[in-house]
């Protein structure tokens, strides 16, 4: 990645893993706007931010179902926490149904955070991962737990039938909860799911699906969906403009 431009993003403390997927933040430290593409990833990210031409920040991502390019300004600076879905519930204690592919802006103060605190990652990390096992829920239900448990163990190729026969849950009561808190359906999300895993193959330069995708052309048209371009120019990168695919490029 360009020196003007620098991410980190930590794994949680495994107390953590069902809610929290990482914590990380990014830097653009350049005089010029940073083009990037923000692409599906499955995840709910809290943004604490800043730049030469806004003030301190927090905001509430809900789910991307498409890709959208975007333009980070000039000396961003933004530590983010990046939720699986059934932190929503439990942790945030809200439902984004009505935030799908857009955000909300939350009080400056939310959960005790304020500009100091965008000093210091380390301190932000700790700081942030503290509040959360604080808010950590006594009772939870066993059947969400394990349906995401099974979601992302089959990198969202698991057909919807069988996580519901897994987890005892009904599909019609899984759809139902998945488009109340997210927006979205449970298919859908799985798709995105199986997208992201697939982006950890184009890292490596496996441009043939390893997934559960039909066939070559499906995995193409699934691909170019979700991040707007076809297998081949994705794993290229041009201007490192896809950032989780940097990620992925970098582990």
């Amino acid at each position: 990645m360009e020196n003007d431009f620098y991410y980190k993003f930590v794994k949680p403390d495994k107390l953590l893993n069902d809610f929290v997927e990482n914590i990380g933040m990014f830097h653009n430290k350049s005089d010029t706007a940073k083009e990037v593409v923000i692409m599906p990833d499955g995840r709910v990210d809290l943004f604490f931010s800043k730049s030469a031409s806004e003030p301190f920040h927090i905001t509430l991502m809900g789910l991307e179902t498409f890709p959208e390019q975007i333009s980070i300004s000039p000396h961003t600076l933004a530590f983010v926490i990046s939720f699986k879905p059934l932190a929503v519930e439990y942790i945030l204690h809200t439902s984004i149904a009505d935030h799908l592919d857009s955000a909300r802006n939350l009080p400056d103060d939310f959960w005790n955070f304020n500009e100091h605190d965008l000093k210091d990652f380390d301190a932000f990390y700790k700081k942030a991962s503290l509040k959360i096992k604080q808010l950590l829920p006594e009772d939870l239900d066993e059947r969400k737990r394990r349906l995401f448990e099974f979601i992302y163990a089959s990198k969202g190729s698991m057909k919807v039938a069988g996580l519901s026969e897994n987890v005892g849950w009904s599909s019609r009561q899984i759809n139902r909860y998945f488009n109340q808190q997210l927006g979205l359906s449970l298919k859908v999300f799985c798709k995105i799911l199986r997208f992201r895993a697939s982006l950890e193959h184009i890292a490596q330069g496996k441009l043939f699906p390893e997934l559960d995708f039909t066939d070559q052309n499906h995995f193409i048209k699934e691909i170019k969906k979700f991040s707007g371009v076809v297998p081949k120019e994705l794993s290229k990168n041009k201007n490192d403009r896809f950032i989780l695919l940097s990620v992925l490029k970098q582990r």
